[in-house]
C-alpha cells in the first residue's frame, strides 16, 4: 500500500511489449509517468538469449547456440521473439495511444551502464524528486565490470544474472542483425524525436 503522498514505482520488462498493458495501466491511473529502460536493439536481443541460456545450464539442461535462434534457411528469422521485442517502434505506439510521450521518459540504457549518474539525473527531474542521487553512490566494481550503487553505507550491485557475457556471434550475422534493425530504429527515432547511439 502506498499513501498519497508518496511516490510509487513498479517495475517489470514484460510490461513493454503486452499488447494489453498499456490500456490496463491507463485505466488503472492515466496521470502515471513512465519510464523506459532500451538499449541497442541488436544489444538486446543477445541479451535474452544469454538469460535463457544461463537458466538452462543452472538447470543442467542442453541450449541451441544462438544462430540455431537467428538463422532459418540461410535468413534471419524474423520469428524469433527475441528480435520481435526488439522492434521499439511497434511497442511504443501501442502505448501512445493512451499515454502521451511527454509521460515517457526514454533511459538510454547503454549509456546507463557505460556512465549512470546522468541518466539518473534526467530520471530525478522527469520524476519531480528533488536530487537524491550523486555521482560518489556510483562505483565501478571491476569484478562484475560494471558500475554499482553505494547508499548509506551499504554497497548494492546487480543480481549476478546481469552483465554476463554475450555469446561469440559470427560477424557477418551480427551485420545481419544490424542491418535487420537499421529501419525499425530509424522509425523509433523519429517516434521519440531524438536518436541513439545504435547502428
Amino acid at each position: 500500500l502506498s499513501s498519497p503522498r508518496q511516490l510509487t514505482v513498479e517495475k517489470t520488462p514484460a510490461y513493454f511489449t503486452s499488447p494489453k498493458v498499456p490500456e490496463r495501466v491507463h485505466g488503472m491511473n492515466p496521470g502515471l509517468r513512465l519510464l523506459l529502460i532500451l538499449r541497442d536493439p541488436s544489444e538486446r536481443v543477445l541479451s535474452d538469449y544469454t538469460q535463457v541460456f544461463y537458466n538452462h545450464v543452472q538447470k543442467r539442461k542442453p541450449y541451441p547456440s544462438i544462430e540455431e535462434f537467428l538463422v532459418r534457411d540461410g535468413r534471419l528469422n524474423v520469428g524469433y521473439k527475441a528480435l520481435n521485442r526488439s522492434l521499439y517502434h511497434v511497442h511504443l505506439r501501442n502505448w501512445l495511444r493512451f499515454f502521451p510521450l511527454r509521460r515517457i521518459h526514454i533511459v538510454d540504457g547503454d549509456r546507463l551502464i557505460r556512465d549512470p549518474f546522468p541518466e539518473i539525473q534526467k530520471v530525478e527531474r522527469f520524476l519531480k524528486l528533488s536530487p537524491q542521487i550523486n555521482a560518489s553512490n556510483f562505483y565501478f566494481n571491476k569484478t562484475k565490470g560494471f558500475y554499482c550503487l553505494r547508499d548509506g553505507g551499504r554497497d548494492r550491485c546487480l543480481h549476478e544474472s546481469k552483465g554476463r557475457a554475450h555469446p561469440q556471434v559470427d560477424p557477418k550475422l551480427l551485420s545481419k542483425l544490424h542491418e535487420y534493425f537499421h529501419e525499425p530504429n530509424k522509425r523509433f527515432f523519429e517516434l521519440v524525436g531524438r536518436t541513439f547511439d545504435w547502428h
